[in-house]
């Protein structure tokens, strides 16, 4: 097993710089992430009991197959993964498999409906909507939950005072358990910015000023992590409905292309937009990738971001997918200009399934008893936090290009 594994780490290292990726930087680091994906996941899905041949017919297919396939299958490895622990919390949650409640019938609504701390994240509360049913579940709390998910799939997650030397770590992210190579180990939970709502991100245009739980995937969605914390202890409705009256925070001897990005991205202020009601089960024990900590000098990270598109239409799994897109349920179609992002006239097929575009942390290598740690990849154009150790220079260039 060792072997096979080393195999797919020379992989990962020799496909990684191959000439048949994208001539542009941040494409090229997209298709090597995405590579890395594949094979991380593939060998995940092959189980404990893989063979040889099948381990190197993954390798050669990560060097032949187009990114287009690989991204599909990275997609399948992680939503297969997604199911069984959806099934996991299922077991765990659900007091009879076979009852179902009456029409109409939710338990607990009149504590669940009220205003959620998603709401209280992005502006005050609208009029009255009508609220979904929220089944009956067990009534157990968050820590039980998360020992019986252990016993389930062999791991869950917990906070701990983080293990990084400095002062602004805080609380760290750590496995309980153990979990091998290719694992999704966390999900990034929180609100979902497409580029056509950047204007309503808490903070706009400093949205970072304040906030370390901002993360965002290469077609430009954001994630931010601030409004769920550290979860709940309760199933329940989670709401977006008013954006904030955000003003700008105009700082002095600005360059010229800061003024002409503020000029162009004026922040809306008190604009109503529309918002979705959905129930969310915010016990979720792997629910705390905002959490996981950037390596210290002298040691690496050992889990990667994976772009996750869940399908709307796994109704059943949708409560443990801790999310929520922020704005219209109707998708506003952007395109990227450099730095910026404008609207696009172009429609997209009508056969496409509508998803959410999140993001999950996948294991690098088997996690035992041990801190998470993901390399944050900041910026190299606005000035580090004192404590950030580059992990690869080159990669982040590529990255943010």
């Amino acid at each position: 097993m060792a072997f096979l594994f080393n195999k797919f780490l020379e992989a990962v290292k020799v496909l990684a710089k191959s000439p048949t990726f994208a001539r542009d930087p941040r494409q090229l680091q997209f298709e090597a992430d995405i590579n890395r994906l594949f094979l991380y996941t593939s060998y995940n899905r092959l189980g404990r009991k893989v063979e040889e041949a099948d381990a190197e017919e993954i390798i050669e297919m990560a060097s032949k197959a187009s990114v287009a396939d690989q991204q599909k299958l990275v997609q399948e490895n992680i939503h297969s993964q997604i199911e069984n622990f959806c099934t996991a919390m299922d077991e765990i949650f659900l007091p009879d498999m076979n009852k179902k409640n009456e029409p109409g019938e939710a338990l607990g609504q009149s504590d669940t409906a009220r205003k959620s701390g998603l709401s209280w994240a992005v502006g005050k509360s609208g009029p009255p909507t009508v609220s979904p049913a929220i089944p009956e579940t067990r009534p157990l709390k968050s820590a039980e939950v998360s020992w019986r998910l252990k016993d389930l799939i062999g791991y869950t997650l917990s906070l701990k005072p983080s293990r990084i030397p400095h002062k602004e770590a805080g609380q760290g992210l750590f496995v309980d358990g153990e979990a091998d190579v290719g694992t999704v180990i966390a999900l990034y939970p929180g609100v979902i910015y497409t580029p056509a709502y950047y204007r309503y991100i808490p903070g706009y245009p400093r949205v970072d000023a304040h906030n370390t739980y901002l993360t965002a995937r290469y077609d430009g969605t954001v994630i931010n992590a601030r409004p769920w914390g550290s979860g709940g202890e309760a199933r329940e409705v989670w709401n977006g409905l008013l954006v904030p009256e955000i003003s700008p925070n105009v700082q002095s001897r600005e360059k010229g292309s800061d003024r002409f990005w503020k000029m162009l991205n004026k922040p809306l202020e008190g604009i109503r937009v529309g918002c979705t009601s959905e129930v969310i089960e915010r016990r979720n024990p792997l629910a705390l990738a905002h959490f996981a900590n950037h390596p210290a000098k002298g040691m690496a990270p050992n889990v990667m971001i994976c772009p996750y598109d869940f399908p709307l239409t796994e109704k059943d799994m949708r409560t443990y997918i801790p999310n929520i897109p922020f704005g219209n349920s109707e998708e506003v179609n952007m395109r990227r200009f450099g730095s910026f992002w404008f609207r696009s006239r172009s429609k997209k097929s009508g056969a496409d399934v509508p998803v959410l575009k999140t993001l999950v942390l996948v294991a690098t290598r088997t996690l035992c008893e041990e801190e998470v740690l993901l390399n944050y990849r900041l910026s190299n154009s606005k000035r580090r936090p004192e404590w950030y150790i580059p992990v690869d220079e080159e990669e982040e260039r590529r990255r943010w290009s």
